[in-house]
C-alpha cells in the first residue's frame, strides 16, 4: 500500500455535541422484533465484551489486522455465519445471513485497526463489536419474526489513514447493499448522548518529491540544482496560500527528507508529506489544485523535476437523514438517550466511511463513552475497554440493529431512505453546479 498518514481522525475531534434537535416520536415499529434484538444482543454480551477486550489488548495497524481478523471471523463462523474474503484484502471479510427468497439488503460495518503507539485510541475495538452484535440481533429478528431479506457485515480494515473502505468500494464490496450503517464512540457528556448526523471533513494525502543535482556547495554550487530550495519554496507558497482557504479547511505538512546532513553539498532530493482537510470533497479539490500548482511552480523556479503522489480521497460524511432520525428515535425510546439529528459544526475529523455515504444511503452515528481524554489519546484507549464503554456500545448497537430491522421489514421506510439518498445526490450536484464544476 502507498504510504499514508497514520491518523485519519484528529486527536480531540470526536467529542459528542450537546443535544440539539432530537427525534421525537411516540410510535414503536415492531416492538416485539425490537425486544428480540435487545434480548439477543444482551445474551451475547459477555462474548462481545471478550472480543472487545482481546482487540484492545492486541492492537494491530492498518492492513496488518491478522489476529483481529481471525478473532472476529472465527467467532462469526462459530455462530453459524458464512464468512468470505473480499477481493485480495486478507484482513477484510464479509459475513451474511439471508431469510426467505427476496427482500432488501442491509449492511453493517466493523472496524478493527489500531493506531501506532497508542493502540485502540479511537475505539475500533468497540466499533468491531457493534457491527457483530447488530448482525446477531438482526438475524434473530429475521428468523423469529419472518422478515425477508439479507443482512451483511463487512469487516473493514485500515481505516486509520489508509482509506480501507475506499479500496473495498472499488472492489465492489458494497455494490449489493441497499443501505448501510456503522457506529463510532467518542468522548461524551455525562448522559452519554450522541449525534446521528455528524459532519466530518474530506481528506487527502499528498507526497511530493523534488529531484535536483548534487554539487559541491563551495567549489561549484552553480553546477547543482537545489532540491531543498524547491521544497522550501513549495512549503512557503502553501503557507501564504492558507489565508485564502475556508476556516474549516486545514493544510498540514512536513518536510520528511531535507536533502541530507552535509551543508557543503547541494541537496539533490527532498520529500514533503501533506494532508488536506476541507468541509467537502469539492472544497478539497479546489485546494488540491492550488497546491499542485505550488509544487510545480517551485520545481520550475529551481530547475528541479518533481512527482506528486496523491493518496485516496476520503470524502465528507453525508448521512442519510431517515436512517439517522430512526436511530435517534430508537435510542430515545429504548434508552432515553438524547441524540442530535440537526446538522451541527464539523467534528474536525475525517473517515473513509464518508465515501460510503456518497455511494449509497448510509449513516454514521456517534455515541458517547466517559473518557478523560478525547479520541487518539492514551486515555481513550483505556476508556474504550471499561464496563461503561461496553454498556454504551450495547445500547448503540441495539439501536442500530433496530434501524436495520426496520429497513428490511418496512417498505415505506426503505423508500424514504432511498428518497433521502436522492436528496444527498441532488445536494452534491447542486454544489458542483454552484462552483462551476459541471
Amino acid at each position: 500500500m502507498p504510504d499514508q498518514p497514520t491518523h485519519s481522525h484528529d486527536c480531540c475531534s470526536h467529542e459528542i455535541p450537546a443535544p440539539g434537535a432530537v427525534a421525537k416520536r411516540d410510535e414503536i415499529f415492531k416492538p416485539e422484533a425490537q425486544e428480540t434484538i435487545k434480548n439477543t444482543i444482551e445474551a451475547h454480551r459477555d462474548e462481545l465484551v471478550a472480543i472487545s477486550q482481546y482487540l484492545n489488548e492486541n492492537p494491530e495497524l492498518a492492513w496488518k489486522e491478522v489476529k483481529s481478523h481471525a478473532k472476529l471471523t472465527s467467532y462469526l463462523e462459530s455462530q453459524g455465519f458464512e464468512v468470505t474474503n473480499i477481493a485480495d484484502y486478507p484482513t477484510a471479510f464479509r459475513a451474511a445471513y439471508t431469510h426467505g427468497k427476496g427482500g432488501r439488503v442491509f449492511g453493517l460495518n466493523s472496524e478493527y485497526d489500531a493506531l501506532p503507539g497508542i493502540g485502540h485510541a479511537c475505539g475500533h475495538n468497540l466499533i468491531a463489536i457493534c457491527g457483530v452484535g447488530a448482525l446477531l440481533g438482526i438475524r434473530e429478528a429475521m428468523k423469529v419474526h419472518n422478515i425477508e431479506g439479507t443482512v451483511v457485515l463487512i469487516g473493514t480494515p485500515a481505516e486509520e489513514g489508509a482509506a480501507g473502505k475506499v479500496k473495498l468500494l472499488e472492489a465492489g464490496a458494497y455494490n449489493d447493499l441497499g443501505a448501510c450503517m456503522m457506529l463510532h464512540p467518542g468522548r461524551g457528556p455525562g448522559d452519554a448522548s450522541g449525534g446521528a448526523v455528524v459532519r466530518s471533513l474530506a481528506i487527502q494525502h499528498i507526497k511530493v518529491e523534488y529531484f535536483g543535482k548534487p554539487a559541491h556547495a563551495g567549489l561549484a554550487p552553480w553546477e547543482g540544482v537545489n532540491a531543498l530550495d524547491a521544497a522550501v519554496m513549495a512549503y512557503s507558497s502553501i503557507g501564504v496560500m492558507r489565508q485564502q482557504i475556508k476556516p474549516e479547511s486545514r493544510i498540514q505538512g512536513v518536510i520528511t527528507e531535507g536533502g541530507g546532513r552535509a551543508a557543503n553539498v547541494i541537496p539533490a532530493h527532498t520529500e514533503l508529506n501533506y494532508l488536506i482537510r476541507a468541509p467537502t470533497a469539492l472544497d478539497l479539490g479546489i485546494i488540491r489544485e492550488k497546491m499542485l500548482n505550488c509544487f510545480e511552480g517551485a520545481a520550475v523556479a529551481t530547475g528541479c523535476t518533481h512527482t506528486a503522489e496523491l493518496g485516496p480521497e476520503m470524502t465528507e460524511l453525508r448521512n442519510e437523514k431517515t436512517l439517522a432520525t430512526e436511530y435517534a428515535h430508537v435510542m430515545g425510546q429504548l434508552w432515553h438517550i438524547p441524540v442530535q439529528v440537526a446538522l451541527g459544526e464539523s467534528m474536525g475529523a475525517s473517515t473513509d466511511f464518508g465515501n460510503v455515504t456518497h455511494f449509497m444511503p448510509a449513516c454514521h452515528p456517534m455515541y458517547g463513552i466517559p473518557a478523560p481524554g478525547g479520541n487518539h489519546t492514551p486515555e481513550f484507549t483505556a476508556a474504550a475497554v471499561t464496563p461503561r464503554a461496553h454498556d454504551e456500545s450495547i445500547k448503540a448497537m441495539t439501536a442500530m440493529a433496530c434501524v436495520g430491522m426496520r429497513y428490511l421489514a418496512d417498505g415505506e421506510f426503505a423508500d424514504s431512505v432511498a428518497a433521502g439518498f436522492e436528496d444527498v445526490k441532488k445536494q452534491l450536484a447542486d454544489e458542483q453546479a454552484a462552483a462551476g464544476k459541471v
